[in-house]
């Protein structure tokens, strides 16, 4: 009787320890689902009511499908291409002072280099890149065509491999939208295969253009590149296209036209600028990169473009990123 009174004991434990178990394995299942549904609820905010701060891991900052390493200073596009997370601008430079002002940032460690058939100085950026002394492979360069360059896309390609005289191109982008602009990318998809371009992109392209123009192409763009600073944040935009798997890059980072002497002079910007030993610029350029957007600042000012290379001894926090969101009036510079 005592061994058939311990054997029921030791069934009843048994019994009790499995649905301890079970019950364990349900708080933790509906746990992992609590956790699930609040990323959730994070990415649908992203994905329109707002920017919220990127996830840190490790050296990566996550945003979207997107993940910048802080410690390379690139990112993996999703043609598997790393490409730099800061560079130079060329806009409005042209001839030798766009050779000393890619050589000047070259020199201080800048490989990432934006230039276009519009700004008439693709020639001057591919002598700037050949008498470098650096290896071709470890320099990255975007040149574009222009709308009305559609309707002969194969001939403005040629145009740009002769005019920068690299070997290759590492991305070509549509400079804005236009008549034949489908045409023009399914061209550069062909120069892709043909080893003449790396990459592709798009600039001046934002949700509703996306949404009509990529089930008419065959390569995803590696790259989107728009208007991006703290007065024209596109906080609708730049998650809607990282989910896609696709970089941003922030034309205008300092404001452009305009802006620029505004931005360099908000008392927030300062603020925050003095707290860290900064300038007013590398807090705007250490601001986008926080984000989730490339920077490619323009200047012919040796100090100004070494200055815009030191951006990665300093963070800022999310306070400070609040304040500097808090900026945004959605006031697009350009017509685009």
């Amino acid at each position: 009787m005592k061994r058939l009174f311990n054997l029921i004991l030791s069934g009843l434990f048994i019994i009790i320890l499995s649905a301890c178990g079970r019950q364990a394995e349900w708080e933790q299942s509906e746990g992992s689902g609590t956790i699930q549904t609040t990323r959730q609820t994070k990415n649908d905010l992203t994905g329109g009511e707002g920017w919220q701060p990127p996830v840190q891991e490790g050296n990566d900052t996550m945003t979207g499908n997107i993940s910048f390493n802080f410690e390379t200073k690139t990112v993996l596009l999703n043609s598997g291409y790393e490409m730099p997370i800061y560079g130079i601008g060329t806009y409005s430079l042209t001839g030798d002072t766009c050779v000393a002002s890619v050589t000047t940032a070259l020199n201080n460690g800048v490989r990432l280099i934006d230039t276009a058939y519009m700004y008439h100085n693709e020639e001057s950026v591919g002598e700037a890149v050949r008498n470098s002394g650096i290896p071709r492979e470890e320099i990255f360069v975007i040149t574009k065509l222009y709308p009305n360059q559609f309707s002969n896309p194969e001939a403005a390609i040629e145009e740009a491999l002769t005019k920068l005289d690299i070997g290759y191109i590492d991305m070509m982008l549509l400079h804005h939208p236009g008549a034949g602009d489908v045409e023009a990318y399914l061209a550069m998809e062909k120069a892709v295969a043909d080893g003449k371009i790396r990459s592709l992109g798009l600039s001046n392209w934002y949700v509703e253009e996306l949404e009509e123009f990529l089930p008419q192409i065959n390569i995803t763009p590696a790259l989107v590149q728009n208007e991006i600073h703290p007065y024209y944040q596109e906080n609708d935009v730049i998650p809607y296209i990282h989910d896609l798997g696709i970089a941003v890059q922030g034309w205008y980072p300092l404001g452009g036209r305009g802006y620029t002497a505004e931005l360099l002079g908000n008392e927030v910007i300062s603020e925050i600028a003095a707290v860290h030993g900064k300038s007013s610029a590398q807090v705007i350029l250490r601001w986008s990169l926080q984000k989730g957007v490339i920077v490619i600042p323009g200047s012919s000012n040796p100090d100004h473009i070494r200055e815009n290379t030191e951006l990665f001894d300093f963070e800022l926090t999310e306070d400070e990123m609040e304040r500097m969101n808090a900026l945004d009036r959605n006031e697009k510079h350009d017509w685009y």
